[in-house]
């Protein structure tokens, strides 16, 4: 399965998803942008979603340290225009330092518009 992951180039934490994602099957097409505003922008995340990096699958939108099993999921939902993990969570994947997990949820963005709380963790 394809991921492309669009990213700035001094982003520690967004190499180390990619990882993840590699790791977990994923052949990663790395993009290193100027402008992530942009980028997320023009993919239809809203700004209250944001995180510091953007992959795009099957025309979905994957924002930020999103879990490999939602990733998954938005495949089969033909009513999500993306999913995200807002901010930048410790525990999340490529968010790993030490013991330290916050809690944190996966949103879905509907076609209407609409967030939905996909799924919780820890």
């Amino acid at each position: 399965m394809i991921i492309d992951v669009h990213r700035d180039a001094n982003c520690g934490c967004c190499k180390d998803w990619i990882s993840y994602l590699e790791d977990n099957g994923f052949a990663v097409r790395d993009h290193v942008e100027r402008n992530m505003r942009s980028v997320k922008q023009d993919l239809g995340v809203e700004p209250r979603l944001a995180s510091c990096h953007t992959g795009v699958i099957n025309g979905k939108f994957v924002e930020g340290h999103v879990p490999v099993a939602q990733i998954l999921e938005l495949r089969k939902r033909s009513d999500q225009l993306g999913i995200a993990v807002p901010g930048m969570p410790a525990g999340s994947p490529g968010m790993e330092h030490g013991d330290a997990k916050h809690a944190y949820e996966v949103i879905g963005l509907t076609r209407s518009g609409q967030d939905e709380v996909l799924a919780k963790y820890p």
